[in-house]
C-alpha cells in the first residue's frame, strides 16, 4: 500500500514538472507538438493518481499500523481537500478544447495545486521513513 502512494505521489510530481517545461515553451496551444501532446497524458495521470488518495492513504495507516492515527486522519482530510481542489482546476483545463502554455502556467500558479504539492512531499516523506526497516539509517541521518 506504501508503495501504491509513492507511485501516485511521483505521477503528480512529474505531472508537474513537465507542466513546468510546457509553460516555459510558450506554445499558443496543445495542437501540433509533441510536448502539446504529452500535457494531456500527464493531466490525466495526475487526475488518476489523485482519484481516492486520501482513502488510500488512511488504508494504509491501518495496514501499517502507524500512530496516532487520529493525527493521519486528520491530515488525510485536508489531502483530500486540496486533492479535490487540484482535481477541479485540472479536470477544467483538460476540458478545454486547447491547451496553452499560458493556461498550464496559470494551472501551475493555483494556490490549489499548491497546496497538494505540500501535502504530497510531506506524506511521501513520512511514509517513507515508517517504511525503512528498523535500524535502518536514513540518507543524511548521522552525517
Amino acid at each position: 500500500m506504501l508503495a501504491e502512494i509513492a507511485k501516485r505521489c511521483e505521477a503528480v510530481e512529474e505531472c508537474y514538472e513537465f507542466m513546468l517545461a510546457y509553460a516555459a515553451q510558450g506554445l499558443p496551444s496543445d495542437q501540433g507538438s509533441k510536448s502539446g501532446g504529452q500535457v494531456r497524458e500527464f493531466l490525466h495521470r495526475a487526475v488518476k493518481a489523485l482519484t481516492g488518495l486520501a482513502e488510500t492513504c488512511a488504508m494504509a495507516v491501518k495496514e501499517e499500523g502507524l500512530e496516532p492515527v487520529d493525527k493521519y486522519l486528520a491530515f488525510f482530510a485536508v489531502l483530500d481537500r486540496d486533492a479535490r481542489d487540484s482535481l477541479a482546476a485540472i479536470e477544467l483545463v483538460l476540458a478545454q478544447p486547447s491547451i496553452s502554455s499560458q493556461l498550464i502556467d496559470n494551472l501551475n500558479a493555483s494556490i490549489h495545486l499548491r497546496a497538494l504539492l505540500t501535502d504530497l512531499f510531506l506524506v511521501d516523506e513520512i511514509l517513507q521513513k515508517q517504511h525503512k526497516p528498523a535500524g535502518q539509517m536514513v540518507t543524511g541521518e548521522g552525517e
